[in-house]
This record gives structure tokens, C-alpha cells and sequence, in this order.
């Protein structure tokens, strides 16, 4: 081979659509195989896919579209859909111990899923920012870090669903942890929101759609 001849060769691109399969069933938002993220946990209905296109998570067997476009549904309000936002620096950070990950979890949204699954009614998304509430999620999500339960302190304060340890030594303990961690887990959390928003990372989102 000469000196000067150029290697065209180039690594071959595998559309995602290859690893379409029983064990990766299609996205409801984008029609991508959802991949493996979190195995299940005692508190949730099944293991948590997600999409690599959209970002979407599903919680156990993934429903039509329809069905994912009614749940984004139930959380409209006057301004619009807020919700716990995947692609957020809370989930990033958290994996298995983010807050958004409770007993009723079932769809993980992020922006561009809501996108996709909007555009199926001809709408768009017009408008969309980070909630205050981001704080509180992102505060529990880094509370999970240091405990044997889930969502330990929205429980103390009757907000959401949580799972309890399951021996009392635990549970104790995550009290406890909880209390005394409290406070910096706050500034934390107020910190990781505050480099999270300019960038739409926030842990609680919302998004208001249109008829095109």
C-alpha cells in the first residue's frame, strides 16, 4: 500500500433500532428500543428502561403512547405539565436513589420525549422553566444517597410516596440520618439547582404545549 494512499475505512454506525427486541421494547414517545437503566427495586413495579434518543424512562412494561400522553395529562395544571425531569442534574447525580424514583413511579419524562409525544396531537412545546420544587426533589434525591429507605424525609413531612427500610435498626438510623443532614443536604441541593436551571436541568420542569 503506498505511503499516500487514505484509509477510507470508517467504524460502522448501528442504528438503535438494532437492538430492537423483547428485552427492549419500543419507546412510547419516539418509537426507539428502550435499553436497560436500573434493575428493579422493592418498591418498584419492574426494572426502569430508557429511551437513548428522547430520554423517556419507563417503569416495568412500557404502554401505547396514548396511555404515557394521558399521564402527562393528569400533571397539567393552569400553567402547564410540571414535571420530574429525567434529564436533570438530580437524576444524573441520584441513579437509583433519585426522589422522582417513588413507589408510584411509572414515566420518567424528560423535554425532548414531551416533544415527541406532543407532536402526535399537533402540538408543540411553546414554553418550559425550572420550578422551585426542583430544590425539594434534588434535597431528597441527595438525602436517598445516605439511607436504607426511599424518600425517607417526604414521608416525615406527608409529601409523596416512600418506601421504609426494612428492619426497625434501619429505619431508625435513616431518621436520624436524616435530621442531622438535613440542613447541608438543603444548601446542596440549592446549589446543584442553581448551576442546573440556565442549562433546562432542573429537577422539576415545566412545560406548556400548543396546537400548532
Amino acid at each position: 500500500m503506498s505511503a499516500d494512499r487514505t484509509d477510507t475505512r470508517r467504524t460502522p454506525v448501528v442504528p438503535l433500532r438494532a437492538g430492537a427486541g423483547p428485552e427492549n421494547p419500543p419507546c412510547p414517545a419516539c418509537g426507539e428500543p428502550l435499553f436497560g437503566w436500573l434493575p428493579r427495586r422493592p418498591w418498584l413495579r419492574g426494572p426502569v428502561r430508557v429511551c437513548a434518543s428522547c430520554g423517556l424512562g419507563v417503569v416495568g412494561e412500557p404502554d401505547r403512547p396514548e396511555a404515557v400522553l394521558r399521564e402527562l395529562d393528569r400533571v397539567r395544571g393552569e400553567h402547564g405539565s410540571a414535571i420530574a425531569n429525567r434529564a436533570g442534574f438530580a437524576a444524573s447525580l441520584g441513579g437509583p436513589g433519585w426522589a422522582a424514583l417513588g413507589p408510584g413511579a411509572r414515566y420518567l419524562f424528560t423535554l425532548e420525549s414531551v416533544r415527541r409525544l406532543v407532536a402526535r396531537r399537533d402540538q408543540v412545546v411553546r414554553w418550559r422553566r425550572s420550578l422551585s420544587g426542583s430544590i425539594v426533589l434534588t434535597w431528597q434525591t441527595l438525602l436517598n444517597s445516605v439511607t436504607f429507605g426511599h424518600n425517607v424525609a417526604f414521608a416525615a413531612l406527608r409529601w409523596g410516596e416512600f418506601a421504609a427500610a426494612e428492619r426497625p435498626w434501619q429505619r431508625r438510623i435513616d431518621v436520624l440520618a436524616s435530621v442531622v443532614l438535613a440542613v447541608p443536604a438543603l444548601a446542596l441541593a440549592l446549589a446543584i439547582e442553581l448551576a442546573a436551571a440556565p442549562f433546562g436541568r432542573g429537577a422539576v420542569i415545566m412545560v406548556r404545549t400548543e396546537l400548532l
